[in-house]
């Protein structure tokens, strides 16, 4: 949940119920006419009402799944404190926070409640699943395979890997390094095409794979150093925060997160303006 939905959902919700109930008191007068607080709060619900509600719900549900005591709570807005010293009260002001207990029960818990989400989702397949050795990779991009064949057919014959990407590969992010990738462990491997990590976890220190398809083109793949793995219980610690961090930066994940929490908890609007209001987040984790 992103600073201005809390800002939204913090300042709003009052509102949101008073547009249910008429209120025809002005709460502005000109020569030219009066804006009444029904006409306030109509505007005020046309514009922000999905978002706030969107907010409010998903804060709500993930709360309720995953507890959050006053003491977690108040050691991370102590951590805040520390961090942002004399600035803490500023930044408070900033996000439209009225006081450090506003910002513990709207920011920090819901926080809180996503990270145990995020934590909880990972399980002892995955973490095994990701047990994999990191790699130092580096690989030539072309579109045409008959181009991508005779690369390779140059490599066969003697020529340099990181000579040849630089003159020849279309990815933009390593051509200049000479098709240099950097380390990749399971984790950094994820989002990439499925072909190309199955291609790159067959090879050997200094081995060089045949064209590859990917979504992207053709890839000539090689792997310059291995690492090797720690006993698997000395590494799960580290694979553990390492998904967790992936899936803290990922709104997709997180948007299927809420999904299911909506469909378990049968989570239905009620009010005719704004019953579309989850209907977007269905879409976006579909």
């Amino acid at each position: 949940m992103n600073k201005k939905h809390i800002f939204l959902s913090a300042t709003m919700s009052g509102l949101l119920l008073l547009s249910a109930c008429g209120n025809t008191e002005n709460v502005a007068t000109s020569k030219v006419g009066n804006i009444t607080q029904n006409d306030l709060n109509k505007e005020l619900k046309n514009k922000y009402g999905k978002e706030v509600l969107s907010s409010m719900m998903i804060e709500q549900l993930l709360l309720n799944k995953y507890k959050v005591s006053n003491d977690e709570a108040q050691k991370k807005v102590d951590e805040y404190k520390k961090q942002m010293g004399e600035n803490f009260k500023s930044t408070l002001s900033q996000l439209r926070f009225q006081n450090e207990d506003e910002f513990k029960e709207k920011m920090i818990k819901p926080q809180i409640a996503l990270e145990k989400a995020i934590k909880a989702s990972i399980t002892e397949k995955e973490l095994k699943d990701y047990y994999k050795p990191t790699l130092k990779v580096s690989h030539i991009l072309v579109k045409d395979e008959k181009k991508a064949q005779e690369i390779k057919d140059k490599l066969n014959n003697g020529g340099d890997f990181a000579s040849l990407a630089k003159e020849h590969s279309e990815d933009p992010g390593s051509k200049e390094q000479g098709g240099d990738l950097g380390e990749l462990d399971a984790v950094k491997m994820e989002p990439m095409d499925s072909k190309f990590k199955e291609a790159t976890y067959k090879l050997e220190v200094g081995q060089i794979s045949e064209p590859v398809k990917s979504s992207f083109g053709y890839h000539i793949i090689k792997v310059t150093d291995k690492k090797e793995l720690k006993p698997f219980d000395q590494e799960k610690d580290n694979i553990q925060k390492e998904l967790e961090t992936m899936r803290a930066k990922n709104p997709q994940w997180q948007q299927k997160l809420i999904k299911d929490l909506i469909k378990k908890e049968n989570v239905q609007v009620t009010d005719n303006d704004l019953k579309d209001t989850f209907k977007e987040l269905e879409n976006k984790s579909n």
